[in-house]
């Protein structure tokens, strides 16, 4: 995370990643900007880029292009790209489809779980635990994030970890801006255990009440962060 709008960021070599040349600055160009190594409102430069992983303008044009069309990029002619900023409509409605997809999927979970998967999700919880203690905190959002895909995995319906990712897509920046909030991270595994409390005791609805209780906390903190960093946000209240 690069705390500075201004600030150049470090790109992920591109060198032994998969696809095309333009799929692998895309994909360096898209971590920088869900890690917020590229903040909302940052200038995204074509020239850095070429210059950062060795390539020519038009792959980096092929990129900026398709990050545009998931609406994480504004492109404006005749005038700078940025990292687009975050959009309170936008949030609230992803977080609504959110909600719908991992409500639904940890109520089938906690129904029909094995013994296996519940300590595949005791491991994740675990592990969120000691990258806490190492204060490995761009490690705790990965293992947040992978948790939460594997619950969506083990539903059994392949295409639900595509939809959950979809529909997140918007909330991951904000979720990542949210998270150096004093003892924060300590409440994301207390709300993780008790997902995983009720999961082991096959209690549909009490697993499904935590995570509505895990999801809620992102928007209610969305907009003391507004308060606090409103360069980082569209300054037009889409909706109320």
């Amino acid at each position: 995370m690069n705390d500075d709008i201004g600030a150049e960021p470090q790109l992920a070599e591109i060198g032994e990643m998969s696809g095309s040349l333009a799929q692998r600055v895309y994909q360096s160009l898209r971590d920088a900007i869900l890690t917020l190594e590229y903040m909302p409102g940052s200038v995204i430069r074509k020239s850095y880029i070429c210059q950062q992983l060795g390539v020519s303008r038009q792959p980096v044009s092929e990129a900026i292009a398709r990050l545009s069309s998931e609406g994480l990029v504004d492109v404006i002619p005749q005038s700078a790209t940025r990292v687009s900023r975050f959009s309170v409509g936008d949030l609230r409605e992803s977080s609504f489809l959110r909600e719908a997809v991992e409500l639904a999927a940890v109520e089938r979970v906690a129904a029909n779980r094995t013994e296996e998967q519940l300590a595949q999700l005791v491991r994740m919880v675990r592990l969120q635990e000691l990258l806490l203690e190492d204060g490995d905190h761009a490690g705790f959002y990965q293992a947040d994030e992978d948790l939460h895909a594997l619950l969506m995995e083990l539903t059994g319906f392949p295409g639900v970890v595509a939809t959950a990712a979809s529909v997140s897509i918007p909330l991951k920046r904000a979720r990542l801006a949210i998270l150096p909030e004093p003892g924060r991270p300590a409440e994301v595994i207390a709300e993780h255990r008790a997902i995983i409390d009720a999961i082991r005791e096959q209690d549909v609805t009490a697993a499904r009440e935590a995570m509505r209780h895990h999801l809620g906390q992102l928007m209610s903190r969305i907009e003391p962060l507004e308060r606090e960093r409103p360069e980082l946000f569209h300054q037009i209240r889409e909706r109320p």
